[in-house]
């Protein structure tokens, strides 16, 4: 054993639960997540967003960012510029539940699949590659802050 699971239990958690869920409540369940969503705070970031934080392939134009936690975690916002990106909005929600304040190794080692497992298979083609790129970019950030701390570490910054 390595000591470093494949995700974030939160993340396995719920991504077990979803699979035991019917389409009907799996649907219900997305919506409720999608309700809840919250845009990113204007202290961390402003319209017009960064193309830098913007999701790739996502149809519903998501935005990540990423904030550093004093244990040297993270926290994750998002902003969904598409009122009716029901999807992204609960990926992102879902994400910012189970990953924020959590391993970064674990958030960077999470398998995309685990999209399918909370959405279902029959998760259309071009949603699914934008809830992958929302989550590209949130491993994107958990692999530089690793990056950033091996660096430190090595005293290669200062």
């Amino acid at each position: 054993m390595n000591g470093v699971p494949a995700m974030p239990a939160p993340l396995a958690a719920l991504a077990a639960e979803f699979e035991r869920m019917d389409r009907g409540l799996r649907t219900e369940s997305l919506i409720d997540y999608a309700d809840q969503f919250e845009e990113v705070a204007p202290e961390i970031a402003r319209r017009p967003f960064p193309e830098l934080n913007r999701a790739p392939r996502c149809e519903s134009e998501a935005y990540v960012f990423a904030t550093d936690r004093p244990d040297g975690t993270l926290d994750f916002h998002f902003a969904v510029e598409n009122p009716q990106g029901l999807s992204a909005k609960a990926w992102a929600v879902i994400v910012r539940e189970t990953c924020s304040g959590q391993p970064l190794e674990q958030v960077a080692a999470a398998p995309q699949d685990v999209i399918y497992r909370i959405f279902g298979r029959d998760l259309s083609m071009g949603k699914g590659q934008g809830l992958i790129g929302m989550m590209e970019l949130v491993q994107h950030a958990a692999r530089v802050r690793i990056e950033w701390k091996r660096r430190h570490a090595a005293g290669l910054e200062g």
